[in-house]
């Protein structure tokens, strides 16, 4: 549980962990005690979230803080990453998932929205390189990703049936922060994939254009994820409330 050492005193992974369980219960004892107190369930204690780094500080800690104003018992610990935790392992109560869901039943699931993607550019790579005409060009340019997951890049493109099939992209840069992603392609480096989300002000001023139109259109689910349990803790619920509430709203960065 311990490490000791003649100048210091640490924590082992082990320890850890069950230091970690120990602050989970008491946050549950201090959300009964209350709860019983005040006659209803009251969000309280610690919410440990993972999110999409990106996606998560621009339409998701709003959503977060405006919970907190409104609730002063209740705290978060987040952790922005690209990176798919283990929720069960690493003690996560909640985590926003972009892209498709594998079959786990440990985890409960409900989805949120959807993000739709585009492949842009800055008008001055165009000028310098031309415009991209054909899915196979992607092996010879410039491409800028985002963290891979997978050995080969690809990115999701439309075939001549209308259906979505992964495309093998040459790979020029690669970031695991989509804010990264967006300076890159502004400043000229190559072209990139983007959520409309992420690049909606960009196409607007003409920062980026969009290539590759005819290939565009592919979309991923969003969906909220946490722990299965036959007790949600009123933390948790409200949370996932919160959310699902502002996916529906125009303009939440939850829907193309």
């Amino acid at each position: 549980m311990l490490h000791r050492t003649t100048r210091r005193l640490t924590l082992t992974p082990e320890g850890q962990e069950f230091l970690d369980t120990c602050h989970r219960i008491m946050d549950d004892l201090a959300g009964a005690q209350i709860a019983i107190t005040s006659g209803r369930d009251t969000p309280v204690g610690t919410l440990h979230l993972n999110l999409p780094a990106a996606f998560g500080r621009r339409h998701i800690m709003p959503v977060l803080l405006g919970l907190t104003a409104q609730h002063r018992h209740l705290d978060l610990s987040v952790m922005f990453t690209e990176r798919t935790a283990n929720v069960i392992d690493e003690g996560v109560d909640l985590a926003v998932r972009i892209g498709a869901l594998g079959n786990d039943s440990d985890l409960t699931a409900k989805r949120l929205g959807t993000q739709r993607l585009l492949i842009c550019a800055a008008p001055g790579y165009i000028a310098a390189h031309g415009a991209p005409t054909s899915a196979d060009e992607l092996l010879e340019r410039d491409c800028i990703i985002g963290w891979r997951r997978i050995p080969r890049p690809t990115w999701l493109l439309k075939d001549a049936s209308g259906a979505f099939v992964p495309q093998e992209v040459k790979v020029r840069h690669e970031f695991s922060d989509g804010e990264a992603l967006v300076q890159a392609a502004v400043a000229g480096q190559g072209l990139c994939q983007l959520p409309t989300w992420l690049i909606g002000d960009h196409l607007a001023t003409g920062a980026l254009v969009p290539v590759l139109d005819q290939f565009a259109g592919a979309e991923m689910p969003i969906h909220a994820v946490w722990p299965t349990s036959r007790y949600l803790q009123p933390r948790l619920r409200i949370v996932i409330d919160a959310l699902a509430e502002a996916a529906q709203q125009a303009g939440s960065g939850f829907t193309p």
